[in-house]
């Protein structure tokens, strides 16, 4: 068998670096179905599951793919999926499986332009409000946005952390540019990767219920064949994961669902500051967009507008509260993504001050001059 991590420097693109990732991570079973332009990550994850004792299935569609993970996460181990907006809709049904029974594993979104078909081969960033918002009810959710082949290594790894902590899936917004963008990555020696595994049940198991939630607001989590009474389902349920019709079982199960994630805003939340100190204007980015903002920050500069980027790590929780105290010492916000305003608006929310969008409806990164050009027009 070859080793599970691949130590060195390797010069990949995103979608590999991100099967790489997984594996370094503990993934042991993919579940997935061929989608331009996220099936590099299917296949070079093809290729080395059997190496490190894993499964590959690919299945009929990607209904079967979200649900083949939720089944094998509950045998015991970390499991993934892949896919782009036509197979994200499809997905959405089942997210909300996983909420509500509070399944982890990881979802890979290398988004293109849509909607519907849209642009296969060319990249955006518009399925943004699809993660947060996408499968009906109450709930929370944890996305967050590599901007190179190194964080879609890095990245991926936290992001079976935090499902794993948190019991729920976490889900990566790539998109076609960084996914097959090619740059070095180093993957460092497994001694040095740091995994977390979901929290395990102790005590008698005839007491055991499987969603009573411990300190962290997060319940241990048997795997089916270990002995414990394991019945899980959709429908709204007690701590014995019962269904319950009642309204005061739906209320003690969505305020669960949402305080774990609410309660932990300070360990999930991500972001990078770059010439914040200074600031008069921020621009928001995350994704590839984020690296035409550098661009566009140090552009600005030299003209004498001093602009700072706030780098979305984590979009979903949205960073409300760094926004709010940005707000209070700033003339306003640019954000820079490829879509027509997803994030500007929970911006817009949370800021309460001029906030304007650099952005396109897909197919092309965004160039520096058009957020230079609000820069001039706007301040």
């Amino acid at each position: 068998m070859k080793p599970a991590v691949l130590t060195g420097e390797h010069f990949i693109n995103g979608d590999v670096a991100c099967a790489e990732g997984a594996i370094a991570a503990g993934c042991r079973f993919f579940g997935g179905y061929p989608i331009t332009p996220a099936t590099e990550v299917a296949e070079h994850i093809s290729e080395r599951l059997p190496d490190v004792g894993g499964t590959f299935i690919q299945m009929e569609d990607e209904i079967a793919a979200m649900t083949s993970i939720l089944g094998a996460a509950w045998t015991g181990i970390k499991t993934m999926t892949a896919t782009s907006g036509p197979g994200f809709s499809l997905m959405m049904e089942t997210v909300g499986l996983a909420v509500v029974t509070e399944t982890p594993c990881v979802v890979v979104n290398v988004q293109r332009a849509g909607p519907s078909t849209g642009l296969p081969t060319q990249g955006a960033q518009a399925d943004m409000m699809q993660v947060r918002w996408g499968s009906h009810g109450d709930y929370e959710i944890i996305a967050i946005a590599p901007s190179s082949p190194q964080e879609m290594f890095d990245l991926t790894i936290i992001a079976f952390n935090l499902s794993e902590k948190y019991r729920t899936p976490v889900f990566i917004m790539s998109d076609e540019i960084v996914g097959h963008m090619s740059e070095k990555v180093v993957i460092p020696d497994a001694r040095k990767i740091k995994t977390v595994s979901r929290p395990k049940p102790t005590g008698r198991k005839d007491k055991f219920r499987l969603y009573k939630p411990g300190p962290d607001g997060v319940a241990p989590m048997p795997s089916i064949g270990e002995g414990y009474n394991v019945h899980v389902t959709g429908l709204t349920h007690d701590e014995k994961g019962y269904p319950v019709m009642s309204v005061d079982t739906q209320k003690e199960m969505i305020a669960r669902l949402l305080g774990k994630i609410r309660n932990n805003l300070d360990d999930i939340i991500m972001t990078q500051e770059y010439m914040l100190e200074d600031a008069d204007i921020v621009i928001v980015s995350y994704g590839v967009s984020a690296r035409t903002a550098y661009t566009a920050v140090e552009e600005a500069r030299n003209m004498g507008i001093k602009a700072g980027l706030l780098r979305l790590i984590t979009v979903w929780p949205f960073p409300e509260q760094k926004i709010r105290e940005l707000a209070k010492r700033v003339k306003g916000f640019v954000t820079v993504e490829i879509n027509m305003g997803q994030i500007c608006r929970e911006v817009q929310r949370c800021a309460g001050i001029p906030t304007y969008l650099a952005g396109h409806a897909g197919g092309a990164i965004i160039p520096p001059d058009d957020v230079l050009n609000i820069l001039k027009e706007r301040f």
